[in-house]
């Protein structure tokens, strides 16, 4: 069968070997066999994993991950060797692969550092996550409790149910660990790989780097405190006293003084938030024409204007800047949730104040109109009309309160550009320019002619002109930061408002003289219309407009503090 196989040129024709001995070529299914009993990749570093002679391998991971759970007074943490760090981004992919995380996710990245002279150049790649701080800021800050930390392992874990996406973790963590997922609509952060390291097993990152640079410590609490009150964390990394990090950066090599992150220098917008700015903006202009209203009526003895109508109107664009804020939230139906972390975040007591300033205000707005209501010839209607001043007081006192729990969210944060000055100028300063211009607005639609020529009116509008003047001085005080020769905080943000934004910022500053100072100038000058609707109606919405644009402004030209990057 093979004889005639051969004879008739099905199978291939034998050749002659180096022996002189004539042998057949071996046939494509026996070569596929032989092939299939061939081991692979995987199986050959299976079987030298098992060999004697070979190294340990299982010995070698396991040294980079201790022995021993921490005991009182101590916590795991990431170390980190910058001598072995390459920059290889293997971590980076071990992480992402193991933890199933998203195509634009990541939860360790690998920025650059350099530094030195033209003649001695430094170069150094660090590898980075979060840091499992003991003092965690996105802990703190988290209105829904969706973080913990473990009291043994001292692991910092998001949890994923309890989060309803209001990123407030990512501004308060000032290493940029947590990282919101819009597709998800909560945030999620590194855990350490903790069901990894649970049982005896490396987690991603340290398993993935190639030359070992990544590894799991035992590290003392005290020691790490110490360390941060000694600045000695990484340079170029914020300031390590405020959250406490425990990732221990270690070299034998003695790093120039002058070692900054590779994007040092890049300035570039951030995210603008727009619920938040509608909502802050609106909040505030809903308590000053509130609280303004109030403090005209008693300083001049005289109603200004319609009481009812002011209400109402206070009320309307407060209950329009909540239900505003909810749009920023990657969960809105779990936005019930924001007042769990109320020991602890001034975003919980920011959402309990409001909520109750607008109850208070309505109750009030309702009691003003009981007179006008059939119920009026009740028995304890006078209980009700007496109960109306007490409503009033209570409802501006929990609105102002609101608004200073307001600038401390942002305070909390201990950015340069968001101190208490700063923000505390910008939020007060809104709650009296537009909420003076929103009441005068509306008295001059229910007081005609006369809206302008009380003593109350004349008070708004020096108090209006004089917080604007205060507030352009401010944002162009920031302005000249732009000709710094340090590269602070602050001209980040003017270098950024006079750049990318300059439009916005540019309408920011119109708006405001013309609402603000050009405006009011007029009837304070002397200048009073017989109808003074259009003006107040002006003043109202041109402030308005550059207020807007300075909470937006508030956000994207405000630099975020961040691990070393600029590695691509």
């Amino acid at each position: 069968m093979t004889a005639a196989g051969a004879a008739l040129g099905l199978l291939p024709k034998a050749k002659a070997t180096g022996d002189g001995k004539r042998r057949l070529p071996v046939l494509p299914v026996a070569a596929l066999l032989r092939e299939q009993q061939t081991l692979t990749a995987v199986e050959r570093f299976s079987k030298l994993h098992d060999s004697p002679e070979a190294p340990l391998h299982e010995k070698y991971y396991r040294d980079l991950i201790p022995i021993e759970r921490p005991k009182a007074g101590q916590q795991y943490a990431f170390e980190v060797d910058l001598d072995l760090c390459t920059g290889c981004k293997a971590c980076v992919a071990g992480c992402h692969a193991q933890n199933g995380l998203d195509e634009d996710e990541t939860w360790r990245t690998v920025g650059l550092l350099h530094g030195g002279t033209s003649v001695e150049p430094a170069l150094q790649t660090v590898t980075t996550s979060c840091h499992h701080c003991l003092e965690p800021a996105c802990m703190s800050g988290c209105p829904t409790k969706a973080y913990e930390k473990d009291p043994v392992t001292g692991i910092v874990k998001h949890l994923d149910d309890q989060c309803f996406g209001c990123q407030y973790c990512t501004l308060m963590c000032p290493y940029d660990a947590p990282k919101y997922e819009k597709k998800r609509g909560i945030v999620r952060k590194c855990d350490m790989c903790s069901t990894r390291l649970a049982n005896g097993e490396a987690p991603a990152c340290v398993e993935a780097c190639p030359n070992g640079a990544i590894a799991i410590r035992v590290v003392e609490r005290a020691e790490v405190v110490e360390s941060s009150d000694a600045r000695q964390f990484l340079p170029g990394a914020p300031d390590p006293e405020q959250t406490l990090p425990t990732t221990r950066y270690k070299t034998d090599r003695v790093m120039p003084a002058n070692m900054l992150p590779a994007d040092f220098y890049v300035t570039r917008p951030e995210h603008s938030h727009p619920p938040l700015v509608v909502m802050l903006t609106l909040t505030q202009l809903s308590v000053g024409a509130f609280a303004l209203s109030l403090v005209a009526d008693r300083v001049t003895g005289e109603n200004l204007g319609n009481p009812l109508a002011q209400t109402v109107f206070a009320c309307a664009l407060a209950l329009l800047a909540l239900f505003a804020s909810v749009f920023h939230l990657g969960r809105p139906l779990l936005a019930w949730r924001a007042v769990l972390g109320l020991r602890t975040s001034w975003l919980s007591r920011e959402a309990l104040v409001f909520g109750l300033f607008v109850q208070l205000a309505i109750a009030y707005a309702a009691v003003v109109a009981a007179p006008l209501l059939p119920l009026a010839h009740l028995p304890f209607a006078w209980l009700v009309v007496a109960a109306a001043p007490k409503l009033r007081i209570a409802a501006a006192v929990t609105g102002v309160v609101g608004v200073f729990c307001s600038m401390m969210v942002y305070v909390a944060t201990k950015r340069e550009q968001w101190s208490p000055a700063q923000t505390g100028i910008k939020f007060f300063g809104t709650m009296l320019a537009v909420g003076g211009a929103a009441v005068l607005a509306v008295t001059s639609f229910t007081s005609g002619s006369q809206a302008l020529s009380t003593r109350g009116a004349e008070a708004l509008l020096v108090a209006l002109a004089a917080t604007t003047f205060v507030k352009l001085s401010l944002d162009g005080k920031t302005l000249l930061h732009a000709s710094d020769v340090r590269q602070s905080a602050l001209k980040r943000v003017a270098v950024v408002m006079l750049g990318d934004l300059r439009g916005v910022t540019l309408t920011r500053f119109l708006s405001a003289a013309l609402g603000g100072l050009l405006l009011p100038a007029l009837p304070l000058a002397g200048v009073r219309p017989e109808d003074p609707r259009i003006l107040c109606t002006v003043m109202f919405v041109a402030l308005l407009v550059g207020e807007f644009a300075e909470r937006y402004l508030f956000f994207r030209a405000a630099p975020a503090s961040r691990m070393p990057g600029g590695l691509r």
